[in-house]
């Protein structure tokens, strides 16, 4: 237990970096009020999980230290539920309906979405 609670805390390291770099790049290039460093990081995340599930269904390529490590931890590390709900919050209380609505339609949309492209990417293959 303590094992994997260290492969998926260095893989929760790396994902969390990832999520750091892409907010400031989001922010750098960006003024406006719609999140999208968080937006960014769950979409890929979203399409990145389903590749990942979609190997270690497929394939068996994924070890369970693997799956910890990639999964539980860079996953993990690298989206964000929270900020995403911290940003939902944030939209609703400056009342920007409109980013609201779009922040929240096209996570819900294109994370599904992507989870099942990442997923049908490694079936076909």
């Amino acid at each position: 237990m303590f094992k994997a609670m260290i492969i998926a805390g260095l893989g929760g390291f790396i994902g969390t970096c990832l999520r750091f770099l892409t907010g400031k790049f989001a922010h750098f290039v960006t003024s406006s009020p719609f999140p999208w460093g968080t937006f960014a990081v769950n979409i890929i995340g979203a399409f990145i999980i389903g590749i990942f599930f979609g190997l270690a269904e497929k394939t068996h390529l994924i070890s369970p230290s693997m799956n910890v490590f990639l999964i539980t931890g860079f996953c993990g590390g690298f989206t964000t539920f929270s900020s995403f709900s911290e940003d939902i919050f944030l939209l609703i209380q400056q009342k920007h309906w409109a980013y609201f609505g779009l922040y929240v339609g096209l996570s819900l949309l294109l994370g599904v979405l992507l989870v099942w492209l990442g997923r049908s990417l490694v079936k076909a293959a």
